[in-house]
């Protein structure tokens, strides 16, 4: 183990490659990332949050507790009326770690089972971590497996996920998240696009823990997939301020009922609009949903963010700070399912 998560809460399947790799800002990365090289082969150097901004994440954190809270409840309902006291939760890492901690946890609470929850990789073009799995399954029945991200954006990694499991037949590739805008997942806490404040950080909400990385030069072909720990930043460690601010919203005597109003994978087909609208040459350069458009400010070079309204800051407060803060343009665009988008700056424009 490494991190700071807690033991009791998750069992991390990662390879520590702390020190092996130097983190690169994200205008090293995005030349390379549009060249070619792979994302994962690469560690972003990781946004230090003003004052203003982490004001910002603390007041989105405590306004949007409740709602976190009650999608958490949703999303655990659901697995545990499909698979109850077997449940064994496998959250996609990183984003994934936190919302499997809080599934587990609404389970004991409200269930009063402790059950089990590991983290694994799982990367676009690259599948799942294999190595990871073959070790759950060699403890567990693979119909009890329940796989946990925190959000859909186009609903890429569900496919991601979906296509990795031709290998695992006896898995079922279904996906539980708190917020699938994108109409991409089996469960989740609701449709509805809303800030989930984990997504408003990096590693410092997520154990201290980089994204995850695959380079044949340091993931041997019997290793997991791994991670870098940032243990230089532990004075600005908030993974469980934000966990235990969530459990604290519990309610353990409601019955969920989530309306589904779409098709399945309506989202995608927004950001297909989105990309032609603007002549955009990769669909990969759209990125929707307020996690997403999180993180393009985060880790990339963005070009325009897209906003339903100019004055939502209560939902898009800290998209504004951001924007403010790296001069990206944003502007009105009457998004259907989604308050917010991404749109990253295609360098051969330039």
């Amino acid at each position: 183990m490494f991190g700071t998560y807690n033991n009791d809460d998750v069992k991390i399947l990662l390879k520590d490659i702390t020190g092996l790799v130097k983190p690169l800002a994200a205008s090293e990365r995005e030349p390379l990332i549009q060249s070619g090289v792979h994302y994962s082969e690469m560690l972003p150097l990781e946004y230090e949050p003003t004052e203003a901004y982490m004001a910002i994440y603390r007041l989105a954190l405590e306004r949007y507790s409740k709602i976190t809270a009650d999608a958490v409840g949703a999303a655990a309902e659901q697995i545990w009326a499909e698979k109850g006291e077997n449940t064994v939760l496998v959250s996609l890492a990183r984003a994934g770690t936190p919302v499997g901690i809080l599934i587990k946890r609404y389970i004991d609470s409200r269930h009063n089972v402790n059950i089990p929850h590991y983290t694994i990789s799982i990367i676009r073009g690259r599948g799942i971590d294999k190595n990871a799995v073959d070790y759950i399954l060699s403890r567990h029945r693979p119909e009890n497996l329940q796989f946990v991200d925190g959000w859909t954006g186009k609903g890429a990694i569900k496919n991601v996920l979906t296509e990795a499991l031709c290998d695992y037949p006896h898995i079922s590739g279904d996906l539980a998240v708190l917020s699938d805008a994108a109409y991409a997942a089996e469960k989740c806490g609701t449709h509805e696009d809303f800030l989930i404040a984990s997504s408003c950080l990096n590693s410092t909400v997520s154990g201290l823990l980089s994204r995850t990385f695959l380079r044949s030069d340091i993931i041997g072909e019997n290793d997991f997939h791994g991670a870098a720990f940032y243990g230089e930043l532990a004075d600005r460690d908030v993974t469980y301020q934000f966990i235990d601010r969530i459990v604290q919203d519990f309610d353990l005597n409601k019955d969920f009922i989530v309306k589904n109003n779409a098709e399945p994978f309506a989202g995608l087909r927004e950001a297909e609009d989105i990309q032609e609208h603007f002549g955009i040459r990769s669909i990969n350069f759209v990125k929707p949903g307020i996690g997403e458009t999180t993180r393009v400010l985060l880790r990339r070079i963005p070009w325009k963010i897209l906003v339903y309204s100019l004055n939502d800051e209560e939902n898009l407060g800290h998209i504004y700070q951001l924007a403010r803060e790296k001069g990206v343009e944003v502007v009105e665009y009457p998004l259907r399912f989604y308050r917010s988008c991404g749109l990253i700056r295609d360098l051969s424009d330039i």
